[in-house]
């Protein structure tokens, strides 16, 4: 039996919905957060750091935690032969570190620049070469050095409340990247190099010293992440990689 195009059709509608309903998830949760929050009374509660939206830039702290995974494109040799009948990713935890650069550009606009380390686990699960019933679930993590450059929209200031959208490109180097590996156990190689996208909204609540801004973004990544090996059997029935990850953060500013 050889898996053909509506199977992958299929892998690729679950794998969509799946994807939308963690990222609706996290939406609702952050929606959540905000509906708890005490109401700001504009004659009841003082303007902290009033002069904070004059600056032309500032800096802050950022750690938060991501959810990522890898999306596939099957090869034609993975619907035309059985040595792999199912090959599926999933989705694995991590946690990103990182220092802010905020640099004001307008009263609405703001350009962002967050260096940062990032914790990645990715999984990926397939059946053992000519052995279906003989599932292998592999974890591939990463490291990534960082770098995304973003446009920051801001709303107008609600008292001590703000609300905001972002969009911007990064940079990610991968430390633990394995192209180059000449350990016999490999069952794929990536690169370690990536590109891509990065969309999200957050919020800011003004405290008298600090700024406390929670934020959700959506990281898609824009280049194929597989290296050829042709000896690796898996290489063969993959086509392309990329990568995805939703980050919930939480940015301190000053």
């Amino acid at each position: 039996m050889y898996p053909d195009e509506n199977n992958i059709s299929s892998c690729y509608v679950k794998d969509r919905v799946q994807f939308m309903r963690l990222y609706y998830k996290y939406i609702f949760a952050c929606l959540f957060c905000l509906s708890s929050v005490p109401e700001l009374n504009a004659q009841t509660r003082l303007l902290n750091m009033e002069d904070h939206d004059t600056k032309a830039y500032y800096f802050g702290l950022t750690f938060g935690f991501n959810q990522s995974r890898y999306r596939i494109k099957y090869s034609e040799a993975f619907a035309n032969t059985d040595t792999f009948m199912n090959i599926q990713p999933g989705w694995g935890s991590g946690f990103n570190l990182g220092i802010m650069g905020n640099l004001r550009l307008s009263k609405f606009v703001d350009l962002r620049l967050i260096p940062s380390i990032s914790f990645a686990e990715k999984r990926l699960q397939f059946n053992q070469p000519l052995k279906p019933t003989e599932i292998a679930d592999k974890s591939i993590e990463s490291i990534y050095i960082h770098l995304p450059l973003q446009l920051k929209f801001k709303s107008d200031r609600i008292q001590n409340f703000r609300f905001y959208g972002l969009t911007g490109m990064k940079f990610d180097y991968d430390m633990a990247a394995n192209a180059n590996s000449r350990k016999k156990d490999e069952f794929l190689k990536f690169k370690p190099v990536d590109l891509g996208y990065e969309l999200g909204f957050g919020l800011e609540f003004y405290y008298p010293n600090f700024i406390f801004s929670p934020e959700i973004k959506l990281s898609e990544g824009l280049i194929n992440q597989i290296y050829i090996d042709r000896t690796l059997q898996l290489t063969n029935a993959i086509d392309q990689i990329r990568t995805r990850s939703i980050v919930i953060s939480i940015h301190l500013e000053g």
